[in-house]
């Protein structure tokens, strides 16, 4: 052998050594436990419709903690309530990343919104602004009579088709309708659903929403498997800047108004007038981004949690007639409930929090790992996507006693529900909108149920078969049964 082909060997073997090394040492040494995965798809072909449910599956085989590959990214699933804690405190930065896709580069100004921006000074930035100048305690009390104004709506459209006796009635869209007009009315100071005030303004606002939920139930399989973009068949992606570019179109025409008109006290005047001090900080499309948040998440969840609420009421008689007692003592017939009666209806508030323990309305909180961490003594690479099964720990039985009943007594004196009860996130990306939400549902539902007597169709336990959109709703609508009670005859 010459002295040439020897040294090519020497180098070839050197080469080789040195790329073995530092592939083995850059690869995990302890992955959590994970199914067989196929070729390609990894293990995307497991996770059915609806996703939480298929996790809990795979979780009561494999362990709380689970390495799955999703085309060609690193995921892992956690279904415990200690595993949640560690990622969420001790990583809480580490998975404080949002998973990114075509969805929201078209939608979500390139991922930049509150929801899906990476942990960085401009998320920080925008966590600022909704904390303090958008949801603070100061702002929420300020449009504390647009809440009211708008619980009465409700009751008076509902007192209008039961005002002659018992009537069947579809309640989501009502509550939907509800939740919608309070961030309306708080952003851009109109209402939208449930009158023709703003009647083609509403129509096309209605139907950018629609268009949303559609293109949020849509799959791009170039956004796992980027290899096969071409074989975008739904035309996902020119579905998708569509309604980027009409969703933009739209809330810019909201901001152009207010430059306009600047004595409105809306949410959106109180954000152009920090722009002046700080254009960079407030800029149109930072503005744009958080009113589409607002838009989106806040009326949904709302509305959402409320039917379920209904659903587990009805259900659970007992349950409801100590609901209507505790109002019926605490309050009376005489006036409607106030937000400043809810903190003396703890029961009101048990009912709320098991609502949200066993129908959270984001069962799955998505993260993404920004780099290596350990979970549960396993490891876990940067770049993995993190799946929190939120309704997996709700419903643990070595944390919930009769985990899968509707029990608001378990709540009593319950103590610290950290990490345990997720309905909000936790950590860095924990839901701004909480305080909002709470007011929100909690006046709606003790409204309603002071109002009104509520029964089921034909007296048949109510269908809890989901579907999961942009969140967990019940397959079919909810109908119900509702008698006006004796107070609303004084206010209509």
């Amino acid at each position: 052998m010459d002295e040439t082909a020897s040294n090519t060997i020497m180098i070839t073997l050197f080469l080789a050594s040195y790329l073995l090394i530092k592939i083995t040492r850059k690869r995990p040494k302890n992955l959590p436990p994970t199914p067989l995965s196929l070729p390609i798809i990894g293990h995307l072909h497991l996770l059915k419709k609806p996703l939480h449910q298929a996790l809990n599956n795979l979780s009561q085989k494999y362990g709380p903690i689970i390495s799955l590959r999703l085309g060609s990214h690193r995921a892992i699933s956690i279904s415990s309530a200690s595993a949640a804690e560690e990622c969420f405190t001790k990583n809480g930065a580490v998975f404080a990343n949002r998973p990114h896709s075509l969805f929201g580069k078209y939608v979500s100004y390139n991922n930049t919104g509150l929801v899906l921006e990476d942990y960085n000074d401009h998320y920080r930035n925008l966590r600022r602004i909704v904390t303090v100048e958008v949801l603070s305690s100061n702002r929420l009390n300020k449009f504390l009579s647009i809440r009211a104004d708008e619980v009465k709506f409700l009751l008076g459209r509902l007192y209008r088709v039961s005002c002659e006796g018992f009537a069947r009635v579809e309640l989501r869209p009502l509550l939907m309708d509800l939740a919608s007009n309070i961030i309306m009315r708080m952003v851009v100071g109109k209402r939208y659903y449930g009158d023709e005030t703003n009647a083609e303004e509403g129509r096309r606002f209605r139907k950018i929403v629609t268009d949303f939920e559609e293109c949020f139930e849509m799959i791009y399989i170039g956004d796992v498997i980027p290899s096969l973009k071409w074989t975008d068949f739904g035309r996902s992606a020119k579905k998708y800047m569509n309604l980027g570019q009409r969703f933009d179109s739209f809330l810019q025409g909201l901001v152009d108004e207010h430059h306009m008109d600047k004595n409105r006290d809306t949410m959106i005047n109180h954000l152009l007038a920090m722009q002046e001090s700080d254009p960079h900080s407030y800029s149109d499309e930072i503005i744009k981004g958080l009113i589409q948040v607002l838009f989106l998440g806040g009326a949904e969840t709302s509305g959402v949690t409320i039917e379920w609420a209904f659903i587990n009421l009805l259900n659970n008689p007992r349950v409801l007639k100590k609901l209507k007692e505790e109002i019926d003592t605490k309050i009376g017939e005489d006036r409607l409930i106030e937000e400043s009666d809810l903190p003396n209806l703890s029961y009101l508030q048990n009912v709320i929090s098991e609502n949200f323990r066993l129908c959270p309305v984001s069962p799955v909180l998505a993260h993404k790992s920004s780099e290596d961490c350990t979970i549960g003594g396993f490891d876990v690479p940067a770049n993995t996507m993190l799946f929190a099964n939120a309704w997996a720990m709700h419903r643990d039985p070595t944390v919930w006693d009769d985990p899968t009943s509707f029990k608001p007594e378990r709540f009593e004196n319950n103590g610290d529900q950290r990490f345990k009860l997720l309905a909000f996130g936790q950590g860095r990306r924990s839901c701004p909108g909480e305080g909002l939400a709470i007011r929100t549902i909690n006046l709606t539902l003790g409204s309603l149920i002071q109002c009104f007597e509520w029964e089921r169709v034909d007296g048949q336990e109510i269908d809890t078969r989901v579907k999961v959109t942009s969140v967990m709703i019940k397959a079919e609508p909810l109908q119900v049964i509702c008698k006006p009670r004796p107070i609303l005859h004084k206010l209509f």
